[in-house]
């Protein structure tokens, strides 16, 4: 079973103005999140996964649908036995919403207080978990003393202080420059990796979730439009909103106005190359074109890498006799996906906008 299963949420909040309308924050989302997995939930402000992350921690009450977490249905359960259930979950902020008045062993005790365990206990599970995150020596620091970076690490192991099952992550990196960031989804990483905690990563950021998720979920408009496996969904985006994200790291196929500025700064016929993990290599293609005795150059594009499986798109600027690139490009499509720019695309070409086969 899931860990998490969420079955035709809807969380609606009252018009707030007398002629205003009831606002849905989530509508009617189904996905489900397995145990050990790293699920991120991606979407730009306003898409609803804050919110969607308040109804996962039963913070927020659902307006309709089934939440399922651990295998209870926590829209079923009373005030009292919703505590219980979010003592199994973990939660890291974007502020941290560390205690200033508190030093950082105190901020890591404090839910083992309120969950009443014993002072030997406290003490020998914050020792351990200030020695995973790298803060042993800032035991009886308080957070103004403490960088970005290290807040975090004091937020992260306040959230695993009593051992939950899931841990939440809510745009917990945006606050932190891209060396810290990395250190802290290396740290989050571990997590996962050694002591099993399921994690549910919110962002707008889709570096993170390439970085750390496993499955990732796409949010606009308060409703889930494309989900599935991080490469799967980003090597091959069905939804805009999912493409708009590929398109924030990587360029794809050129733009109707991309391509009039490129065909204005460069000779020869451009071309873009669309490479997914299994097609032939990106050295081919260009061996190919020498073996044809053609000058080529690249204008646009880039290729990604996650977890060792590379997509993107390459756009070259390739010199040569017309029939002679003819002759090349159809060998190339043999092996690779071939998209020709200002011209009729040849069939058996890939000339959607952005895509790959």
């Amino acid at each position: 079973m899931p860990i998490v299963s969420l079955q035709g949420v809807t969380k609606t909040y009252p018009a707030t103005a007398r002629d205003g309308a009831p606002v849905v924050a989530v509508d009617d989302v189904t996905l489900e999140i397995a145990q050990g997995d790293v699920f991120g939930i991606i979407g730009y402000s306003g898409a609803g996964k804050s919110t969607l992350v308040r109804l996962i921690n039963a913070l927020e009450p659902t307006t309709s649908g089934h939440l399922i977490v651990d295998g209870v249905d926590i829209t079923t359960l009373s005030e009292r036995e919703l505590r219980r259930v979010r003592g199994g979950i973990g939660m890291i902020f974007q502020q941290f919403n560390l205690f200033s008045a508190k030093t950082v062993r105190a901020n890591i005790a404090y839910p083992l207080k309120l969950a009443g365990w014993a002072k030997a206990d406290i003490e020998a599970r914050v020792t351990e978990l200030l020695a995973f995150v790298g803060l042993s020596d800032k035991a009886k620091a308080f957070p103004e003393q403490l960088s970005g970076g290290q807040k975090q690490r004091v937020g992260i192991a306040r959230a695993l202080a009593t051992r939950p099952a899931i841990l939440l992550a809510d745009e917990a990196t945006s606050a932190l420059d891209p060396q810290t960031t990395h250190e802290v989804l290396e740290l989050l990483a571990r997590v996962n990796r050694e002591q099993g905690v399921t994690i549910v990563v919110i962002t707008h950021e889709m570096d993170v979730i390439q970085t750390l998720a496993t499955k990732v979920a796409v949010m606009e408009g308060g409703r889930v439009v494309e989900q599935g496996d991080v490469f799967e969904v980003f090597s091959n985006p069905q939804n805009p909103a999912s493409q708009r994200f590929v398109g924030t790291v990587i360029k794809g196929v050129p733009s109707p106005a991309e391509q009039a500025s490129l065909q204005a700064r460069h000779d020869g016929r451009l071309v873009t190359f669309s490479f997914r993990d299994g097609d032939s290599s990106q050295a081919q293609v260009f061996l190919d074109l020498a073996a044809a005795g053609l000058g080529f150059e690249l204008v646009y594009g880039g290729i990604n890498d996650i977890r060792g499986r590379a997509f993107g798109h390459l756009t070259l600027a390739i010199r040569g006799a017309d029939d002679g690139i003819d002759t090349a490009l159809e060998k190339i499509r043999l092996h690779a996906t071939v998209t020709e720019i200002g011209s009729d695309a040849p069939a058996g070409t890939a000339s959607d906008e952005g895509g790959v086969r």
